[in-house]
């Protein structure tokens, strides 16, 4: 059951991208553009059926709603922060790379740099998953299902590897779409995962047991070394 609503949803989900991709520049001859929406397809449906057959807790965990009644304010009004602006940021790089040109666009090599670097902010994000059923798009008192500390893997190293794995993602896939304007307007929703994360971490410390123990171990947040 999960295993079918999941693919439905990822292929609904790059139909929706696809549309504010496609859609804005009036073409469907953009190479870059049908290449990426190919490559997220498939991984997609890959990584659903990889969830359901290892994992089917974390996949489960994934299709709970963007938007809960259950969430704290901060985390509601970022996580609605995040859904509009990465609908607006799929417009942006179609009209900037067709009409605006803001900036020089990067080289093929820069893209295919960047096509690399979104397959792997994809692999972080599928294997803090896998190794995480805990991960959901709603920051809340996860006691209900049992909620353990994860803490080896890619929580050894930093605490929202899923965050490591989007932010990687979003700034490939601008530069694969040869849109530099569209890596920097990339960088303002940081602004609202910070607010997530605070959020995140302050009912992790009062419902999960050990994770005050766990941030003062594991001291980076997304990124190891620098914060």
């Amino acid at each position: 059951m999960f295993l079918v609503k999941g693919v439905m949803g990822t292929l609904a989900q790059t139909a929706i991208i696809g549309t504010l991709l496609l859609l804005p520049a009036w073409t469907w001859q953009w190479t870059e553009a049908n290449q990426f929406l190919i490559c997220y397809a498939i991984l997609n449906v890959i990584s659903t059926v990889f969830l359901a057959v290892k994992a089917p807790a974390s996949l489960e965990a994934r299709m709970e709603l963007p938007i809960d009644e259950s969430q704290p304010l901060s985390d509601r009004i970022a996580t609605t922060f995040l859904l509009v602006f990465l609908v607006g940021w799929f417009v942006f790089i179609p009209i900037d790379v067709f009409y605006l040109r803001l900036l020089t666009p990067p080289q093929t090599t820069i893209s295919v740099v960047g096509g690399l670097l979104t397959l792997f902010g994809y692999g972080i994000t599928l294997l803090a998953m896998y190794q995480n059923e805990f991960v959901t798009p709603v920051v809340r008192d996860q006691s209900d299902r049992g909620h353990e500390l994860r803490d080896a893997g890619l929580y050894g190293l930093v605490r929202h590897p899923f965050y490591t794995g989007f932010i990687l993602f979003c700034t490939g896939t601008a530069l694969w779409l040869q849109s530099y304007a569209a890596l920097i307007v990339g960088l303002l929703p940081v602004t609202a995962l910070l607010g997530r994360i605070y959020a995140e971490e302050k009912i992790l410390q009062e419902t999960l047991p050990g994770y005050g123990e766990y941030m003062s171990r594991t001291r980076y947040r997304i990124i190891p070394f620098i914060w």
